[in-house]
């Protein structure tokens, strides 16, 4: 097909619809109807003579002709959007945004930012805090830091593990009255327990110590550790904490650690399209963090 007839508009719908694996995502990325995507799609695949997606009561999946032209496509695409990202005139003051997990940001990046940029202070820092996972297409951050309990590796991108997550319980000294000192990990239980999205973590600590953790210790559910790390300084309850997180409270006398029981809770990943690729400042944050992190 000669390259003046080549059906962009519907290449880029594909491309979308086959990355995400639905019409109606690909349409809130494109900004157009469902019905816009899934026309454009019907029609290159009346050009090609063959379908690119197997269409289903839940869903569509791409056909074995569809995935090959996705690979190409994706490929192509990014390509296309560091090239004129490249090309594009950069700000006088070099600059790096980095789309963090929020926990990790408001209890560890952010009290330690100030290193970095006393090392670089050319370097203009913004931090997305947001879970969600990102593309890393024009307009999005360079690098990612994101947690894991299991996945190790994400489509289209490079990872590199970062810090292991340990769970430590944790309390304000202003929570254990006199009489009331933690001697064993039941004496807990005589106390709120706090909890990051799921109340696993807690029972998983307690069966590590032997002790089965009776349902009605049940306690608040926070949505992040920020949250939490808020919640346990305010002396609300006992808390398990990331040990990273909790290091610098703790050596502040601002929390106690309650035992030298950890469990394991997945890691953190740093996530970047490619590292060899990045920008010098982004190259320069990666850099830093790694170190610092080995530190601890």
């Amino acid at each position: 097909m000669k390259r003046g007839r080549l059906p962009l508009t519907a290449l880029r719908s594909f491309e979308v619809a086959g990355r995400l694996e639905s019409f109606t995502l690909a349409a809130q990325e494109l900004f157009i109807s469902q019905a816009a995507v899934s026309r454009q799609i019907r029609e290159l695949e009346t050009l090609l003579g063959e379908a690119l997606f197997e269409r289903r009561h839940r869903g569509v999946h791409l056909t074995d002709s569809g995935s090959k032209l996705l690979a190409i496509l994706t490929l192509s695409f990014d390509r296309i959007d560091e090239c004129l990202e490249e090309i594009q005139s950069r700000p006088a003051t070099a600059a790096v945004t980095i789309s963090v997990e929020p926990s990790f940001a408001a209890c560890w990046l952010v009290p330690r930012l100030p290193e970095f940029r006393e090392r670089h202070p050319e370097i203009d820092v913004t931090i997305d805090a947001d879970s969600r996972l990102i593309e890393f297409r024009g307009g999005q951050a360079e690098i990612a830091i994101r947690h894991s309990a299991s996945v190790t590796a994400w489509p289209r991108t490079e990872s590199g593990r970062l810090a292991d997550v340990r769970m430590v319980p944790v309390a304000a000294p202003t929570l254990l009255n006199p009489g009331q000192a933690i001697v064993r990990p039941e004496d807990m239980l005589r106390h709120t327990l706090l909890h990051e999205e799921t109340r696993d973590v807690w029972f998983r600590w307690f069966e590590a110590a032997g002790i089965a953790m009776p349902e009605i210790a049940r306690g608040p559910v926070y949505a992040d550790g920020g949250l939490v790390m808020q919640a346990v300084l305010r002396g609300q309850g006992i808390a398990l904490m990331d040990d990273i997180f909790a290091e610098e409270e703790i050596r502040a006398g601002r929390l106690l650690r309650l035992s030298d029981l950890a469990v394991a809770h997945g890691a953190y990943w740093l996530v970047a399209r490619s590292f060899e690729r990045l920008a010098p400042p982004a190259s320069l944050f990666v850099r830093w963090i790694s170190s610092r992190i080995e530190t601890f």
